[in-house]
């Protein structure tokens, strides 16, 4: 991943090997940046070094974010069902993409993670609701169970006692 090697290594050594990894040319990554090629050949040589807003511009481009997706954190059973669907809401369509979490620290980490993939919101559990609002900058919505999904639950606990 370009955007964290770029700090653990030297900036035109991270851009040459992700440059090779994607096959992709000095060239092509100038036309999609919109960053002439000149600047581009200094980064790479190390004879430059980049401004943040040029980062920003090759990472983008690099590293492409879905720019349309909601987040679900849940149980993974409860993902199978939806996850990487799209769904049509109104006028658009909404990519839906699952974080599996088991434990209240997992939610936390997913919830941070979908916030810094690029989520338009996330929708969780309500008793993580409160946590996830504090921690993100995207809207938060809850699930809530339906009152027979509660009713099948406590069938399966008086089976069980």
């Amino acid at each position: 991943m370009l955007s964290r090697k770029i700090f653990e290594t030297d900036f035109a050594e991270a851009l040459q090997e992700e440059l090779a990894r994607q096959d992709m040319s000095i060239r092509d990554l100038a036309d999609r940046a919109g960053i002439p090629a000149a600047t581009l050949y200094k980064l790479t040589s190390g004879k430059a070094d980049p401004r943040l807003s040029t980062v920003r511009r090759i990472v983008n481009v690099l590293e492409p974010r879905e720019k349309s997706f909601i987040a679900v954190i849940a149980a993974r059973f409860l993902l199978n069902e939806i996850d990487n669907r799209d769904l049509p809401i109104g006028e658009k369509r909404y990519h839906i993409r699952g974080y599996a979490a088991d434990s209240l620290d997992e939610c936390i980490i997913a919830a941070v993670r979908a916030d810094k993939e690029g989520a338009l919101g996330i929708i969780c559990a309500p008793i993580l609701a409160a946590i996830v609002e504090k921690i993100v900058d995207c809207p938060i919505a809850i699930m809530k169970p339906q009152q027979q999904t509660i009713i099948e639950a406590i069938e399966t606990i008086a089976k069980r006692v």
